[in-house]
């Protein structure tokens, strides 16, 4: 009877995994709830006007005020700045995906989508960094494309410590798995040094 071993690994390329959107709830619910009410105002003041009701009081000295007051008014340009940025704001979060914070990784065999949090890498590669001999700290911030580790090297030669720190980092991130690999930028100084 014979095991089965791991599943290969994909072969190293760039793939298109797209990044993770945000469910954006909240905005969705705030915008609905609002355009429900102010609908819902709206279609019961024009029932009652066409049902011989007098329209709502708000409403009459909306529209008296939007007929005599200029367009160049403070108040009018204020309510029109404040609609224009809420509507960019809505297209904004309509069209760009949330969740920056998660970096997609490769697709392996089964058809889960993955993804690995920025905070995650950042420890992982710190963790990694600081095993190298010589290394006393290091700082990692990761972004979308790139690995930024600051490492403080308290013994060896400064080079060497750059020559394995690149070494450990190039095969750490690669068994992060991501889809879009990173860039590593390393910054190595001596312990003391400004």
């Amino acid at each position: 009877m014979s095991e089965l071993g791991p599943s290969p690994l994909p072969p190293r390329h760039r793939s298109r995994r797209r990044r993770f959107w945000s469910p954006r709830r909240l905005p969705a619910a705030i915008t609905a709830a609002l355009l429900a009410v102010v609908a819902g105002l709206l279609l019961y003041d024009i029932a009652a006007v066409r049902a011989g009701r007098p329209g709502m009081a708000w409403r009459r000295s909306l529209a008296d005020e939007l007929a005599t007051r200029p367009l160049d008014d403070p108040w009018i340009l204020a309510v029109a700045c404040v609609a224009v940025v809420l509507g960019l704001w809505l297209v904004v979060l309509a069209v760009t995906p949330g969740l920056r914070d998660v970096l997609a990784m490769r697709a392996g065999t089964a058809p889960v989508r993955a993804g690995l949090d920025r905070h995650a890498a950042e420890l992982t590669l710190r963790d990694r960094a600081v095993e190298v001999s010589g290394v006393r700290s290091a700082r990692v911030t990761v972004t979308r494309r790139t690995a930024t580790v600051r490492a403080v090297v308290s013994f060896r030669e400064t080079e060497e410590v750059r020559a394995d720190l690149a070494a450990v980092l190039a095969e750490a991130m690669e068994q992060l798995s991501l889809a879009r690999p990173l860039g590593l930028a390393l910054h190595v100084r001596r312990m003391g040094e400004g």
